[in-house]
């Protein structure tokens, strides 16, 4: 049985809650995500007060999607900072504006990094595997899962997060006659993930090396995944980084060579790290605890640019 979740979106703790259209149909824009942090940083019950749309600027609706995708990102937490939070856009925080597209990347990484608050993103980006598709395409693979996994969702819900998707992570077409405040585009759209093809109905995620994405943030994703499976092993085939659920090849669309070149790049500037070939398999090796790597590496990507 799907277990459900109530308002409170930072109760949720385990990977069987389904969640889906709780961004209230609004993709995350720019500046919310600074801004719904700050205001629950000095006020953790923000999101609930009468005044919240006056003193965040935004409408009632606005004011439960900036809540969400606090959460959804992993920025907060039962509307508390989360210690991500603080790193990334504290006062003293990695990147506060989010002026690197490194953390747009991080960020995307963060919204799927199990436990996570968006159904639909998950499906999408971890079991649909079509390259190329179309809008109905998603929605009827995210009927698939609705059927086995959260009968109850209705197919309107359904659509609304197919739609947020797009809009979240493909470029609007510029030639509109009108532009309405909701088609404006999203930060995530910096990222190239998906973009049209050919025509507006049909869509592709675009596979391979990223320019935007520095070989940090794709090591410390390995790191991060390899330490989610509990796995004592020092060593990890490549395949799995690329092919396995919540790998960074499933959640950044990467190949082999994309992933590969990654781990060599840092391997120069990190004694702890290594790629090797093992009886013709290639394995990424390192040293050391991988949580404690990968924030190693994290934070010193961020100080670096300082």
């Amino acid at each position: 049985m799907v277990k459900q979740i109530s308002l409170d979106l930072g109760k949720a703790e385990t990977q069987a809650v389904n969640v889906f259209a709780r961004h209230e149909t609004f993709h995350p824009r720019f500046g919310w995500l600074k801004k719904g942090f700050d205001r629950a940083s000095t006020d953790s019950e923000i999101f609930l007060r009468e005044n919240a749309p006056v003193r965040l600027g935004v409408g009632k609706n606005m004011v439960r999607s900036i809540r969400y995708w606090c959460s959804a990102f992993k920025l907060l937490k039962d509307d508390q900072p989360t210690e991500f939070g603080q790193q990334l856009l504290g006062q003293e925080g990695w990147d506060p504006y989010l002026e690197d597209p490194a953390s747009l990347w991080l960020l995307h990484w963060k919204l799927l990094e199990a436990p996570n608050l968006v159904t639909a993103w998950n499906v999408a980006f971890n079991y649909f595997r079509q390259v190329e598709f179309t809008t109905e395409d998603l929605f009827y693979q995210l009927c698939e899962y609705r059927d086995r996994e959260a009968p109850r969702i209705s197919e309107s819900s359904l659509r609304k997060d197919v739609s947020c998707i797009l809009r979240m992570y493909v470029v609007q077409p510029s030639g509109k006659a009108q532009v309405s405040e909701d088609s404006l585009d999203c930060p995530f759209t910096e990222l190239g993930l998906i973009h049209t093809a050919g025509d507006s109905r049909h869509y592709m995620f675009r596979v391979g090396q990223k320019p935007s994405l520095p070989p940090e943030i794709v090591v410390y994703a390995c790191l991060q995944h390899h330490a989610r499976t509990g796995s004592p092993a020092k060593t990890i085939p490549i395949a799995n980084l690329l092919y396995d659920l919540g790998s960074p090849g499933i959640v950044f669309k990467l190949t082999e060579s994309a992933i590969c070149d990654a781990i060599e790049v840092l391997a120069r500037r990190w004694d702890q790290i290594r790629l090797s070939d093992a009886a013709g398999k290639l394995q990424f090796s390192f040293e050391g605890e991988p949580l404690e790597l990968s924030e190693a590496i994290l934070n010193g990507y961020y100080r670096a640019g300082r």
